[in-house]
């Protein structure tokens, strides 16, 4: 412990790095550096700073990514239509590698021996974030208090803090039914009441999506223009990718769409349920699989759902850095040069129907061809006798193989 002269801590102010701050003051006599990343979570910044300050921190990070987050994260998971497990749009996930990232990065730049998180040894989190900073300082060292202290419930962590004068917010104090995380792309909850898989969340949980019931009773229409598979324009008016991201969280928001209520299989072992708002993914999702529907290749779109599942395991499962991430991204990247054009979707009562896609330039909709009118021989439709026996022959063979037996 004692050759530890300084840590980076990815601290939010809250409860849980709070403790952990002085915590690594105390038992590794080592002077530490706060790190608070700006990633949208809607939550004043300032509060981590005065907290930090008052623990005698004086090197203190406070900075906002929002735009690095959705643009070289956020952005290319969405190039490939990440799910995982069917359903989850991987908003935590996503997140984790940026914070790794700079993690690490500070800690070259203030020369510290070792980063520090708050994540569990129960969680994904840990996973993502060290695998992240291995990847990219090898021999980096890393402190996670959760595995070392016995400070394992939040009486314990309320305890230490009064001992130490470690300030804890009032309304927060009693402690809420369920833990949340949030960022531009979703807000997450789980543990607490919602460790019961069999327990209906209050509608008071939810935070940035109305109730479908009290959405309002007039669907809206929204076009999304896309230049190499990222959303460049809302209703015509360009944006940045977290202006955009942060638009369409509203516009889904307000309809009660991007609700979810999943379990799910962690990556060290364990099922777990988690209920996530993720409005503006949601819509992203389905307008982006519009504008490839006409812009790509039928075997190449086989090819990406083939692929997608294995992506989308990779970063939740904190592989954002490994060579195979990348090697697929850039596959997908590739794949996205022609993803150009505009979608249009229908919002209602939690539902995202895309009602329209056009694209002037790369479009391969060939109407002529596809046209149940007279294609004037574009199409001979006498070809598809053969065509369908030849798939058929194997079929046949097998059928009158079995007929003799």
């Amino acid at each position: 412990m004692s050759r530890i002269r300084k840590v980076v801590l990815a601290y939010s102010g809250g409860l849980d790095t709070s403790v952990i701050l002085k915590w690594l003051q105390d038992v590794y006599g080592c002077e530490v550096v706060t790190f608070t990343a700006d990633i949208g979570q809607g939550e004043e910044l300032a509060p981590a700073r005065r907290k930090a300050k008052m623990f005698g921190v004086k090197q203190i990070f406070i900075e906002d990514l929002r735009e690095e987050f959705v643009r070289d994260f956020v952005f290319p998971m969405f190039r490939a239509n990440a799910v995982y497990e069917g359903e989850y749009l991987l908003g935590t996930s996503v997140a984790r590698p940026l914070i790794a990232k700079r993690l690490v990065e500070l800690a070259k730049k203030t020369g510290a021996d070792a980063i520090s998180h708050g994540a569990t040894g129960k969680g994904n989190d840990q996973v993502r974030f060290e695998l992240g900073a291995y990847a990219l300082m090898p021999d980096v060292k890393i402190i996670a208090p959760w595995r070392e202290w016995d400070l394992l419930s939040r009486e314990k962590l309320l305890a230490y803090a009064g001992r130490h004068g470690i300030p804890v917010d009032y309304k927060k104090k009693g402690g809420a039914p369920y833990s949340m995380d949030a960022n531009l792309l979703h807000i997450s909850y789980e543990g607490g009441i919602l460790e019961d898989p069999d327990y209906e969340p209050e509608e008071s949980m939810w935070r940035i999506t109305v109730s479908p019931r009290k959405a309002p009773n007039r669907p809206e229409y929204v076009e999304l223009a896309y230049r190499n598979g990222d959303i460049v324009a809302i209703n015509g008016r360009k944006m940045t990718p977290a202006r955009a991201l942060a638009r369409l969280n509203q516009l889904g928001g307000r309809h009660g769409i991007g609700r979810l209520d999943l379990v799910e299989n962690r990556y060290v072992g364990m099922k777990s349920r988690g209920c996530y708002e993720t409005p503006g993914g949601t819509i992203m999702l389905k307008a982006h699989r519009a504008m490839e529907s006409i812009t790509l290749d039928r075997e190449v779109l086989a090819l990406k759902d083939d692929l997608m599942p294995r992506y989308a395991r990779l970063i939740y499962n904190g592989y954002w850095f490994s060579p195979e991430r990348r090697l697929l991204q850039a596959l997908i990247d590739e794949s996205q040069k022609t993803v150009n054009g505009v979608v249009r979707v229908k919002l209602y009562k939690g539902t995202v129907m895309t009602v329209g896609r056009a694209s002037r330039a790369d479009s391969l909709f060939d109407p002529a061809i596809a046209t149940f009118e007279d294609d004037k021989g574009a199409y001979n439709q006498a070809d598809a006798a053969g065509f369908i026996r030849l798939n058929a022959l194997r079929m046949r063979i097998a059928a009158k193989l079995k007929n003799r037996k």
